[in-house]
């Protein structure tokens, strides 16, 4: 079993790219085939399946083939490491962080 900070660093890596993020943030709405995944994306689907091997080995995401078709989803409690690390750091004295506005 890795340890807290081996753990929040693998997500922490998998997190850090564009397209791993949106991938969770459409999987965080249901599952889908890979595919599917792949369709706003403009990439190769050999690059998208990189990115899904990575969000795999952090243990963001899981997959099942069943035939040709692989459904991916987002692992339950794979964020709650994440989650935990930032309310340690939170203080009470701070003010919320909000996006600044376009001008």
């Amino acid at each position: 079993m890795p340890n807290y900070y081996e753990e929040l660093d693998s997500v922490l890596r998998a997190l850090a790219d564009p397209t791993r993020r949106a991938v969770v943030e459409r999987l965080a709405k249901s599952p889908a085939v890979v595919s599917e995944l792949a369709a706003p994306f403009e990439m190769a689907l050999p690059s998208l399946m990189q990115h899904l091997r990575v969000l795999e080995n952090a243990g963001v995401v899981t997959s099942e083939k069943l035939g040709r078709t692989r459904t991916v989803s987002l692992r339950p409690g794979a964020l709650d490491v994440l989650h935990l690390w930032l309310g340690e750091h939170r203080t009470a004295r701070r003010p919320a962080w909000h996006p600044p506005h376009p001008h």
